[in-house]
């Protein structure tokens, strides 16, 4: 007669276990967050944080396009299982341990600073982000000021970013001496070419008897066509003081095309004062493999 009572117990204690595992397996499913994330602006700050899961894919929107080609992360813990012109969609071959950081970066396509977004990649118990909206830091003075020397790139960002293509990069120096005009002096200007892209690499001299000054614009003027507006970029942030050199860089994207360009560079300041460089050539690209 107790038979049937000993058969009863271990179905109830298989059931109990079950309710239980369920009960358990609903308390461990990870919510899944939409939130928006502000890229790094400088080196120094810590990356974003973004928590993935095995079993769930996430979202990164970016706010302009990025160069997909640059995408760097370790394919043996991530997989990107998409990547559109603003979008890339990730997710961890497996979870990733307590303590693990996976790093994950991008280059966006128009250079901006910051040029690139990463973030760092965690497995969280509790909650995986299923969208993440990257937001692009304001600059702290929104005014048009030319860039301070961006962190050292490592060689492989100028190949992913296919600004160093089998044309290699080209260069010519400047000639002509040039006078002084309203106190600033050009003490030299190489001129380099690369992959879809000129550079003008100066060193200007403010004259002692004059007034800080701060380059804020420059544009080349070819023969025909429209000025083209550059980017600059100075080895140090603020005005250049009274006597002081700074060597100044300013970028322009071009088209390829198999010739030499010429322009005329013209620097602008914040007081008007501004000078003028003609017949700054930018040669051709080289031969490179045709394979």
């Amino acid at each position: 007669m107790l038979q049937p009572f000993r058969l009863a117990l271990p179905l109830a204690l298989m059931l109990a276990w079950g309710t239980a595992a369920q009960a358990q397996s609903a308390t461990t499913t990870r919510a899944e967050r939409k939130r928006s994330v502000t890229l790094a602006g400088t080196s120094t700050e810590p990356l974003p944080v973004v928590r993935v899961a095995q079993d769930t894919m996430t979202l990164l929107f970016f706010p302009s396009p990025i160069q997909r080609k640059t995408l760097a992360f370790d394919e043996a813990r991530i997989r990107v299982l998409d990547a559109g012109e603003r979008s890339v969609i990730v997710q961890p071959v497996a979870n990733l341990g307590d303590g693990e950081r996976q790093e994950i970066g991008v280059f966006f396509a128009d250079g901006r600073a910051p040029a690139r977004a990463a973030f760092v990649l965690v497995t969280d118990p509790a909650e995986v982000d299923s969208r993440i909206d990257v937001q692009r830091p304001e600059p702290p003075n929104t005014a048009c000021q030319p860039t301070s020397q961006a962190p050292a790139p490592k060689p492989e960002d100028f190949v992913l970013l296919g600004y160093v293509d089998n044309g290699g990069v080209t260069m010519s120096k400047l000639q002509v001496e040039l006078e002084a005009v309203q106190g600033l002096a050009l003490e030299s200007l190489n001129a380099f070419r690369g992959a879809g892209w000129i550079l003008a690499d100066m060193r200007i001299l403010n004259r002692s008897n004059h007034a800080a000054w701060s380059p804020q614009e420059a544009t080349l003027l070819g023969r025909v066509g429209v000025p083209l507006r550059a980017r600059l970029v100075t080895t140090k942030p603020g005005p250049i003081a009274p006597g002081e050199v700074r060597r100044v860089l300013a970028v322009v994207e071009v088209p390829e095309m198999d010739a030499d360009l010429v322009f005329t560079l013209d620097v602008r300041g914040q007081d008007g004062r501004r000078f003028t460089v003609p017949g700054v050539r930018f040669p051709k690209p080289t031969a490179g493999d045709a394979r």
